[in-house]
């Protein structure tokens, strides 16, 4: 099989697409033939060396994927050959074939293509968890998205207005807010000068947000501290800005706020009943015409440096795929 390898921490240029032997499941597992693969940010840092858990090489980055059953290993049941599929492999999904353990593969509803499906697991349950678990985000409620036009900022601005809250898309660019205003957002904010706090205040009467989504981190993750709500809830996503910043005990107290941790791994192992009825909550919302992935753009396999690129970069919008098998 084809599979692109990390052999060398470094940028995407450093990443080979090679001939590998084929897989075989263990047990438990079952061995998917992968349709696409989705990019995340984690995956820019894997391949950088600079993320919280990276595998010994050569490696195959890549932690979703959607394709169809080729094979299940000894003690799997209720997938058959041929069933369409969603994986959350963790890392080796970008090749032809990925293993995957039978409890993270969901079958892939009738009416989502392979594109979409790879990358709807990830981003949909994080921003679910994040809104629904950690800041019980209620209808009337204002919520700042930050990096509203990428993945998993998309998936909150459509979440959040579906919950009825009133959707505050922050971007760097106009484009990337058009891109936001799509997924439903009712006020955009430009944050490219610098200035998110004046900019929050004034479109909430000087109350500011009462929950903050940010995947971004770095001044923004300081500026939000200061335009959040009495009662305030500040959900740390992740830190695309490269930054992780530190947060002021102070603004906690005088604006009686929370910065609350969004860890989607950590929940699914804690909690796995309440991540399997988000799950299907969030299938049934797509089959209802509620949420609609957003697949910015799909590369080829062997055109991976530009699907990374992209990505690393910060000038996607939506989900990047890269098309395994046509």
């Amino acid at each position: 099989m084809k599979a692109i390898l990390c052999k060398s921490y470094g940028p995407p240029e450093n990443l080979v697409l090679e001939e590998v032997p084929d897989l075989k499941p263990k047990e438990g597992e079952v061995l998917v033939e992968v349709y696409a693969a989705a990019l995340n940010f984690p995956d820019t840092l894997q391949i950088a060396g600079k993320y919280q858990f990276q595998p010994p090489f050569p490696f195959i980055p890549g932690s979703e994927a959607a394709g169809v059953v080729k094979e299940s290993g000894p003690n799997v049941n209720g997938l058959e050959t041929g069933d369409r599929v969603m994986a959350i492999p963790g890392i080796g999904a970008m090749a032809e074939q990925v293993c995957v353990t039978a409890s993270s593969l969901r079958k892939i509803p009738d009416s989502m293509d392979y594109k979409s499906a790879a990358g709807f697991p990830m981003v949909y349950t994080t921003s679910y968890y994040a809104l629904k678990q950690r800041a019980n985000l209620q209808p009337g409620e204002t919520l700042l998205v930050l990096g509203a036009s990428g993945g998993v900022g998309m998936t909150a601005v459509e979440l959040g207005k579906l919950m009825g809250a009133k959707v505050i898309a922050g971007a760097s660019s106009e484009e990337k807010l058009q891109f936001a205003k799509n997924a439903g957002a009712d006020f955009l904010v430009n944050y490219s000068d610098g200035d998110l706090k004046t900019k929050v205040k004034e479109l909430t009467d000087g109350k500011g947000a009462d929950v903050i989504f940010d995947p971004v981190g770095g001044d923004l993750f300081d500026q939000s501290t200061r335009c959040i709500n009495w009662n305030g809830r500040l959900l740390v996503v992740g830190f695309t800005s490269g930054i992780i910043p530190e947060y002021k005990a102070n603004l906690a107290l005088l604006k009686g706020a929370s910065m609350v941790g969004v860890f989607l791994g950590r929940w699914i192992k804690e909690e796995p009943e309440e991540y399997e009825a988000n799950l299907v909550e969030l299938f049934e919302f797509f089959e209802q015409g509620k949420i609609k992935p957003a697949v910015f753009q799909s590369y080829k396999m062997d055109d991976f440096v530009s699907a990374f690129n992209i990505l690393k970069d910060r000038k996607a919008m939506g989900k990047v795929t890269l098309e395994i098998k046509n």
